[in-house]
């Protein structure tokens, strides 16, 4: 291919999942164009991610939710102020992973001479696109993962089969963090760690809290591992009672970045989640998965990565305890041990 843009911008708006799932399109982005500068335009949940990858010279962050739902005149300002932004780094080449509707009007409004857009009915505005030949429409498939159908995105370039898996490597700054608030807890560095999510974006899609405290009973006095509880901005009012009904052996980390949520999750031996967004950096980082879930949650949103397991009802209620427990200790077994506080 001939084709050799040499500043690019990727529209890469999604929830922290979303983000994640995305990530092995940017990594093929970035190795077919080695010698280009790629700008990653993303919402506020997933900049930090971006960071990390080590896939892009530079962000621009986007609250989009702000946008959408605050006061509508200020939100006017800050979409200009976006635009202006965008156009005065003068992109040659634009991809819209996504490809809602707004989206697809920043990458026409870029001034960008070539447009790839993903091709969604109904949500995409095709006629802003301008590339040869147009990718693949995206159905929405439940059966096709949310992984390949942003790589589909990538066909017209000549990419195939890529790698589909998600990899995110903590930094030496947050290691260090971690071991502190390890060490604060006295945490022992000899045992396993296991991670626990009982948090989720909506009340429907978790397992109950009470289910979360008694596997955290089980695993504390049986396998002599040690529990690290994980909560972010949407559980902080669930934090009181994960303190008082949780054994007092937990460790409970309630304050982390994303990137220290990484360096934790990169030391787990299993790490016991919701279908939610830190479950997908946890699979990026290496750490085996359990994923608690529905039936009506499909498998587009399941991890690639592996080793991994997936229980599902349904209704998540009906997940008991004792299999959750089985399937945890089989990964235990199975899986990696703890990693060891960093020097």
């Amino acid at each position: 291919m001939t084709f050799d843009p040499r500043n690019i911008l990727v529209i890469d708006f999604g929830q922290l999942g979303d983000v994640v799932m995305s990530l092995p399109a940017l990594r093929a982005i970035r190795e077919l164009f080695p010698d280009a500068r790629i700008t990653v335009a993303v919402g506020k949940p997933g900049h930090e991610v971006i960071g990390l990858s080590g896939y892009a010279d530079a962000t621009i962050t986007v609250d989009r939710v702000s946008l959408r739902d605050g006061f509508k005149p200020l939100s006017i300002v800050r979409i200009l102020q976006v635009v202006k932004d965008v156009r005065k780094r003068e992109f040659d080449f634009v991809i819209d992973l996504h490809s809602f509707a707004e989206t697809n009007l920043l990458g026409f409004l870029s001034g960008a001479p070539q447009r790839l857009f993903s091709r969604r009915p109904g949500r995409s505005l095709d006629f802003l696109a301008r590339f040869e030949p147009p990718p693949p429409i995206d159905r929405n498939d439940p059966k096709e993962h949310l992984t390949d159908r942003y790589l589909a995105v990538l066909e017209p370039l000549g990419i195939r089969q890529p790698s589909r898996a998600p990899h995110l490597v903590s930094r030496l700054g947050d290691d260090r963090e971690i071991d502190r608030l390890l060490r604060k807890a006295k945490a022992k560095s000899s045992a396993p760690f296991v991670g626990l999510y009982p948090g989720a974006g909506h009340a429907s899609r978790r397992w109950p809290l009470e289910k979360f405290a008694s596997l955290a009973d089980f695993l504390i006095r049986n396998d002599d591992v040690v529990v690290l509880v994980f909560t972010g901005p949407e559980e902080r009012a669930l934090v009181p009672q994960i303190r008082r009904i949780f054994p007092s052996a937990c460790v409970i980390l309630d304050r982390l970045t994303i990137p220290q949520l990484l360096a934790a999750q990169a030391r787990l031996s299993v790490f016991v989640s919701n279908d939610t967004g830190p479950m997908h950096l946890a699979a990026a980082v290496g750490a085996p998965i359990l994923l608690l879930s529905d039936q009506r949650a499909p498998d587009t949103y399941v991890p690639v990565n592996d080793p991994k397991r997936v229980i599902r009802r349904g209704a998540l209620a009906d997940v008991t305890v004792e299999e959750v427990y089985a399937a945890t200790r089989q990964l235990l077994v199975a899986g990696r041990t703890a990693t060891l506080f960093a020097s």
